[in-house]
């Protein structure tokens, strides 16, 4: 599986911003996904992830403006962000899983796939 963000750009305070993975390979549809983001200085943190059930994981600094959703059949996740803050500045980071890795929203294991970073700047 190979993966490709995009979408990140510049953006002020209570916009939004819809950033894309896009992956290949065919077994996109039982992976588990997400994306996780690191701020300059910060760990890097989970924002929100999808398994193939379409079960999802948003962390509580995201929930109410940000929504992970896929299309299976282009092979794509989707992360849209409403209501940005500037605090949500950082680099994007797309993964993958295989489903049988849990749970889907950990990315400490060996079997996940990176994305390039896609960067969010937050600014007025």
């Amino acid at each position: 599986v190979q993966l490709q963000a995009s979408g990140g750009g510049l953006v002020q305070p209570g916009g939004s911003l819809r950033l894309s993975c896009a992956a290949s390979g065919s077994s996109f549809s039982v992976a588990a996904m997400g994306w996780y983001r690191q701020a300059p200085g910060k760990q890097r943190e989970l924002v929100a992830a999808i398994n193939s059930g379409g079960s999802t994981n948003y962390a509580d600094s995201v929930k109410g403006r940000f929504t992970i959703s896929r299309d299976n059949t282009k092979n794509t996740m989707y992360l849209q962000m409403d209501s940005l803050k500037l605090e949500d500045t950082a680099v994007y980071y797309c993964y993958s899983k295989p489903y049988w890795d849990s749970p889907y929203w950990d990315v400490g294991s060996r079997s996940v796939v990176w994305g390039q970073g896609t960067l969010v700047t937050v600014s007025s």
